[in-house]
């Protein structure tokens, strides 16, 4: 099973911790409206000093990772009960590629100097509207309506 984790739990893990993610359309309290993401809490958040920042909060962070990892320990473990699971070279080193080329653009991203760093989101949001997508899909912020509705209250 240790063999698993390193070959095939841990690369699923950070696959899907990058690529699947739920975003969240809220109005924070004492702060613009903004589009957070993450899967299942939002440990991104848009910046609000420059328009190309954003806000991570690591402890949500954490939790989404052990999340994911759980997630695919569980199920390798329930597959493997049943039938072993053999991995062959060539698809290990394919998702060990796979996972550096990931890693890189996270850290090129993380590491950019106008994001922000918190341990834990300190305001309180009011949420409007969710969904889930993939990295590769544009999220748009939603349409009038919330605007509307943001400027009755």
């Amino acid at each position: 099973m240790k063999q698993l984790i390193w070959k095939l739990i841990l690369p699923l893990s950070l696959i899907s911790f990058i690529i699947f993610r739920k975003w969240w359309y809220v109005f924070p309290v004492d702060g613009p409206e903004s589009m957070m993401s993450g899967f299942p809490f939002p440990y991104v958040c848009d910046g609000w000093f420059t328009s190309m920042s954003n806000q991570f909060f690591l402890m949500e962070m954490i939790i989404d990772i052990l999340v994911h990892f759980m997630f695919w320990f569980l199920l390798i473990l329930f597959i493997n009960r049943f039938a072993k699971i053999k991995m062959p070279k060539i698809l290990t080193a394919v998702l060990m590629i796979f996972n550096v080329m990931i890693l890189c653009c996270f850290i090129f991203i993380v590491t950019m100097p106008e994001n922000v760093f918190k341990m834990k989101r300190d305001f309180d949001v009011e949420i409007k509207k969710t969904g889930y997508n993939f990295i590769w899909e544009n999220t748009q912020r939603p349409k009038n309506e919330i605007d509307i509705e943001r400027n009755i209250e």
